[in-house]
């Protein structure tokens, strides 16, 4: 406590920016599933066009998230991010427009490829903004903003609908962007141009001894690819993440067709706000615990290994959650805890970019273990859909929810594996 008030808190009011521009980015990609009935009895959008446009979305926000990577560490964060977020309101608000599969699909690739900067533009905030003891900590608070904007969405988007529309949907949680983007602008500057920095504060976010005197200059992006580094990042998040677009994606269906819940939001509204409530918790956790391991004298790199290890353990009892002989309740908890720990994971994994890499390079870094996520998650959807088709047809729907678990329970120890195997003395890259 004496050490907050001694060196200022303002570093947290940067980190309030981020968490809020991430749970607006998670708000408005998940409009489009809540109002799916909608779309399907208004504009004749079926299953097959629909996955079309799931797909655009997932395509494009892989690649743009190599681009936008690139781009925000060459113009920097406050422009990069400001800009990234008038684009995806636009294109979030531009769904109204649509009249067709065409049309939607065309803005959900706009949104994807602007969606896209929202993470390497965070990283990159708090690696200028956050000491390495208290990164994964602030990782950990702003990507809890992904679990409050998918518990807002059902929440508000149906309101909304009720008092005036689908179109105007889109465009109110669109618009939303708008205001951070005022608030963005007024508040945020880089540490060294922020007059509301006290003295003690910017010595306190500089405190890295191996971090001072870096170099401004550009770096190449393909030489960013021969360091084992960017691959262990690559790695990481290529198996993981789409574990958490499953989670998104099919778990609604889960609830429906195996635990027999219903289709409407009344009867799977609450367990999905349990598990995203969990998910919250789960992701500052992660955060905090690798930040206290820092604290207590562990080396950033071991504080983030060890603490992905405890949360690669815990998503394993997911095998479980299709058992016949547990109630739904206690399978919502186990998937509950394997979502959570995913975040925890996810505020570790991060964080890693910024404990390797010099400042100037940890949003293209970010960009390239982004598309390696967005990739992952586009296989593992046609993954889960020819699993879940075959065993439906066979008549055993629950047969294919236990492979899909099985295979989520696993990735993380596997991710783990390789990436210790493949680089098992991570240290500060140090570019020549």
């Amino acid at each position: 406590m004496s050490e907050t008030i001694k060196t200022g808190n303002y570093r947290w009011t940067v980190c309030a920016l981020i968490f809020f521009a991430t749970t607006v980015n998670y708000l408005d990609r998940q409009v489009i599933g809540i109002l799916k009935p909608l779309l399907e009895s208004d504009l004749n959008i079926g299953e097959k066009e629909y996955s079309y446009i799931v797909m655009a979305f997932q395509l494009f926000y892989a690649a743009g998230m190599v681009i936008a990577g690139r781009l925000i560490d060459k113009f920097g964060t406050k422009i990069g991010y400001g800009v990234a977020v008038i684009f995806w309101s636009i294109a979030a608000m531009g769904h109204a427009l649509a009249r067709g599969a065409f049309g939607f699909g065309f803005w959900r690739a706009l949104l994807g490829v602007s969606e896209s900067a929202n993470f390497p533009a965070a990283i990159k905030t708090v690696a200028e903004w956050f000491p390495k003891k208290e990164r994964a900590l602030a990782t950990g608070i702003f990507n809890s903003g992904t679990n409050v904007g998918a518990i807002i969405a059902p929440l508000l988007v149906p309101a909304i609908v009720l008092k005036w529309g689908w179109q105007e949907a889109f465009i109110i949680t669109g618009a939303i962007g708008f205001i951070w983007v005022i608030c963005w602008f007024i508040l945020y500057e880089i540490p060294e141009k922020q007059k509301r920095l006290s003295a003690g504060e910017f010595e306190h976010i500089h405190s890295d001894a191996d971090e001072k005197n870096e170099s401004k200059e550009e770096i190449p992006w393909l030489k960013l690819l021969k360091y084992r580094q960017t691959w262990m990042f690559f790695i990481g998040k290529g198996l993981t993440d789409p574990i958490w677009w499953f989670y998104l994606f099919w778990i609604p269906g889960w609830l429906a067709e195996v635990r027999g819940t219903g289709l409407d939001v009344k009867s799977f509204g609450l367990p999905l706000v349990v598990i995203y409530s969990a998910t919250t918790v789960g992701s500052i956790f992660g955060g905090w615990l690798s930040s206290f391991m820092i604290r207590k004298g562990m080396s950033p790199f071991n504080a983030r290994k060890w603490s992905m290890l405890l949360f690669a353990f815990l998503v394993t009892p997911i095998v479980f959650a299709s058992s016949s002989s547990i109630s739904t309740w206690s399978a919502v908890l186990l998937i509950a805890l394997a979502a959570s720990s995913h975040q925890a994971w996810s505020a570790n994994i991060f964080t890693t970019v910024s404990d390797a890499f010099p400042k100037r390079a940890v949003s293209s870094v970010t960009g390239i273990g982004g598309m390696a996520g967005a990739l992952g998650g586009l296989g593992v959807s046609y993954l889960a859909g020819a699993v879940l088709n075959f065993y439906k047809k066979a008549g055993h729907v629950e047969t294919g929810y236990v492979v899909m678990f099985t295979i989520a329970a696993c990735a993380y120890l596997v991710a783990w594996i390789i990436m210790n195997v493949f680089a098992p003395k991570n240290k500060k890259v140090i570019i020549d």
